[in-house]
């Protein structure tokens, strides 16, 4: 759903520029009450990369047009809603910088509508579900499913209402809502169903890495003297530190086979806003990139001509980077928080 330049005017691309920096902003603050001890900006790096990777798998939805995860459901589940809205910002500005994927114009549109209202959408309803809920695995993976269906035409609705106060072709806000919604239902399926599947590998191995579902698994219990009593809680495997290396390990791997190597079985057919763009003439004011020129745009090496080495390499520079530059994101993050986190002297003052 990345938004071209040209399908949004300029006063418009402007004011979501600033909802944009805002939702940064306050990502940037609430990341440093999220994340916690030293290994979590390493995984929440793995997470924007991961999201990166994933993106580039276009799946078939229906005739001619195909769609892809946005991740923002996935990231907020995995590491927290204002981390994951910083994930999706890191890998919406190198798709847009490095790959011509998405406008440089339009960067405010779609941190706004594939980040900000995909994350706080799909956290609020994985939420509230998990509440109402029996506690355990399974309403962890139902809640993940729902949140990650509804978040995909959430964002479909969002560009609609973007596009109605300042898109710049004439066409009949009802027609492009029918479209957009129709077409992202059915992406939104396959949102579901990648979101569920990962969140709930990682729950199956390591669930004290899965942020949302901190808690929310139902205490053993043992029989005493003929009554059902709560067991002792044992440490958590992550209180080491160090095994979680294994798990990035592994996501870094699986991030790079898949942007490197599976991206090339990867639908050919334009997504759903392509689609709908083209069949509704929604593109017709739309610009070149400016960055078309790039190295590395359209997610091939520029004077690579195996087309299956092109894409594999620039797939695996986009994992690297957006790991990099992720990972240093949430360093910075975490170590604001350490620097600004009040003393004890401080705090004894606070509840005096």
């Amino acid at each position: 759903m990345h938004v071209p330049d040209g399908f949004i005017d300029a006063p418009v691309s402007a004011a979501t520029g600033l909802v944009a920096a805002g939702l940064v902003a306050a990502g940037l603050r609430g990341a440093r009450r999220e994340l916690g001890d030293e290994r979590t900006a390493p995984l929440a790096g793995l997470v924007a990369a991961f999201v990166f990777a994933v993106q580039m798998l276009n799946f078939p939805v229906a005739a001619g047009t195909s769609g892809h995860l946005l991740g923002g459901a996935l990231a907020a589940i995995l590491v927290g809603p204002w981390t994951g809205l910083l994930c999706v910002a890191v890998v919406l500005l190198l798709q847009g910088v490095l790959f011509a994927d998405g406008g440089l114009t339009a960067l405010g549109v779609n941190i706004t509508v594939m980040g900000g209202v995909t994350v706080l959408v799909a956290y609020a309803l994985f939420r509230a579900l998990v509440t109402v809920l029996p506690r355990g695995r399974r309403s962890v993976t139902a809640a993940t499913f729902v949140a990650a269906l509804v978040s995909v035409p959430a964002s479909a609705a969002a560009f609609t209402l973007v596009y109605a106060v300042g898109g710049t072709s004439d066409v009949p806000i009802g027609q492009v809502l029918a479209a957009m919604l129709g077409v992202h239902v059915l992406i939104g399926v396959g949102e579901a169903l990648i979101t569920t599947a990962t969140v709930g590998a990682v729950l199956a191995v390591r669930p004290d890495l899965v942020y949302g579902a901190r808690g929310l698994t139902a205490p053993l219990k043992l029989r005493v003297h003929g009554e059902l009593v709560d067991a002792a809680p044992t440490r958590a495997p992550a209180a080491a530190g160090r095994p979680a290396g294994r798990i990035w390990a592994a996501g870094v791997a699986l991030s790079v086979l898949l942007a490197g190597f599976v991206s090339f079985y990867a639908s050919a057919a334009p997504d759903g806003l392509e689609k709908v763009a083209a069949d509704h003439g929604i593109d017709e004011r739309a610009r070149d990139h400016a960055a078309a020129g790039s190295p590395l745009a359209d997610y091939g090496v520029q004077d690579v001509t195996d087309t299956r080495l092109s894409g594999g390499l620039a797939g695996t520079i986009g994992v690297g980077a957006t790991l990099a530059l992720g990972t240093g994101v949430f360093w910075a993050a975490r170590r604001r928080r350490n620097t600004t986190a009040p003393g004890p002297e401080d705090r004894h003052r606070e509840t005096v």
